[in-house]
């Protein structure tokens, strides 16, 4: 029955995809050339829709058992309600926030879905107390805003989306976590029933209704895959999310270091750095599906591995990051203390040598 779902779901998506497009059309739900936008043409959005449609009638068709299911519904129509005003409005980051946090207080209430404590890799457990609910909240709206933030390019979004799921769903396969196999791959399935239409050259964009969605139930699905565990298993999540995560901190440091409000939109995201360095547009993606499913590997391999060689790991991949976010310049063009320290390092070993 699963099997059949998968492919009902993949199949209406690519059917309604078409269908959304003029709906969005009609409705003026459009995006507009800019000098901040890379396309070049009016594009309709509200893409996400129809993930969001495709989804809801493979979880009716399975209604996969558990206590957050009603909660985790009602969420994702807040959040896809949300989206959609704003791909119809243009509503401002306030009112998107309010939208965000209800969805997020919907789960962690009602669902009863909250962080309450982790298992320390030395013994012992820490307990979060009265912060389990604002960390939960925390977490949900940052990856709902960290995907949004990185659906720059055709596909972006999606493409990162999905391989994340197939790493949760994944992990949870390996944990016999029912529900959040099922839920994760119904949600592939219709995400890449849209990306056949959101590839470069895109024809649709998925807007804030497929972004916030596809963000917030990957937040939802993190949590409900590897909360309340080790130490080790709590950080996976965050390695699965690596390239929005990373990109979403890069950005907030980098208005930081410049002395510029946290919302005001710049040119130095992820994406628009490897456009500057003259990859083509499907050349950026594809090397960034590359490094999202290079941090969906390290996850799983950081979730096998012992106390010692697991921190040894995060150091690395700590350490890659940072190199990487220099070379570009996703922290502006003038910010480079890594790559400095490490000048100066070959510097002094060149004038000390015999």
């Amino acid at each position: 029955m699963l099997y059949l779902t998968l492919i009902i779901c993949f199949v209406l998506s690519i059917l309604i995809t078409p269908l959304i497009k003029k709906f969005a059309l009609v409705m003026g739900a459009t995006d507009q050339p800019s000098q901040r936008k890379i396309h070049q043409t009016i594009m309709p959005r509200l893409g996400g829709l129809a993930i969001f449609i495709s989804f809801m009638v493979g979880m009716i068709f399975l209604r996969p058992e558990s206590p957050s299911f009603v909660a985790i519904m009602l969420g994702c129509l807040i959040i896809v309600g949300t989206g959609i005003l704003d791909d119809l409005f243009e509503l401002s980051a306030r009112y998107k926030l309010v939208g965000e946090l209800a969805a997020a207080i919907t789960v962690v209430f009602w669902g009863d879905l909250q962080v309450n404590f982790v298992n320390l890799p030395f013994g012992g457990q820490l307990e979060f107390g009265l912060f389990s609910i604002p960390i939960t909240i925390i977490w949900i709206v940052g990856i709902t805003n960290a995907i949004n933030l990185i659906d720059g390019l055709d596909g972006l979004a999606a493409g990162v989306s999905s391989i994340a799921l197939i790493t949760i769903s994944g992990m949870a396969i390996l944990q016999g976590n029912v529900f959040v196999v099922t839920v994760g791959l119904i949600l592939l399935a219709s995400t890449l029933g849209f990306l056949f239409y959101n590839f470069h050259p895109a024809s649709i964009f998925m807007g804030d209704t497929g972004a916030l969605f596809l963000g917030f139930s990957i937040s939802v699905l993190s949590l409900l895959g590897f909360k309340n565990v080790t130490f080790i298993s709590f950080i996976v999540p965050i390695i699965i999310l690596g390239v929005p995560i990373s990109d979403t901190i890069f950005a907030i440091l980098r208005r930081i270091i410049n002395k510029t409000p946290l919302s005001a939109p710049d040119k130095f995201h992820l994406h628009h750095c490897m456009l500057r360095l003259g990859f083509t547009h499907r050349q950026a993606v594809l090397l960034i599906y590359a490094l999202a499913a290079f941090f969906g590997l390290v996850a799983v391999i950081y979730s096998q591995a012992r106390l010692g060689g697991a921190f040894f790991l995060m150091a690395i991949v700590i350490l890659l990051i940072e190199l990487i976010a220099e070379k570009i310049g996703l922290m502006g063009k003038d910010f480079h203390p890594l790559l400095k320290i490490m000048r100066n390092l070959r510097s002094t070993a060149i004038r000390n040598r015999p």
